[in-house]
């Protein structure tokens, strides 16, 4: 009985003692991890392009049930986006 008891508390232990380091180990990786941080915005050139519409052709196609659709043309809108160059 008190031979499982010596054994439970040591399992225990070890549990607690490899959690332990697992987390502190994780918190050392975050923290010695590089920080990305971006430059000032001053240092940036930031350009808004416009919105715009361009002509996509959708080809001829043939359905399952064996029609043919002619081809065609379409509007794509590719709204405004923001280019920032160092």
């Amino acid at each position: 009985m008190i031979n499982g008891l010596k054994r439970a508390a040591a399992l225990g232990a070890a549990t607690v003692a490899l959690a332990a380091g697992a987390v502190v180990g994780t918190v050392a990786t975050a923290s010695a991890a590089p920080q990305h941080d971006r430059p000032p915005v001053a240092s940036h050139h930031c350009v808004r392009m416009a919105g715009q519409g361009t002509r996509m052709w959708h080809p001829t196609f043939r359905d399952r049930h064996h029609r043919w659709y002619a081809g065609y043309w379409t509007r794509v809108w590719h709204p405004v986006q923001r280019e920032c160059r160092r």
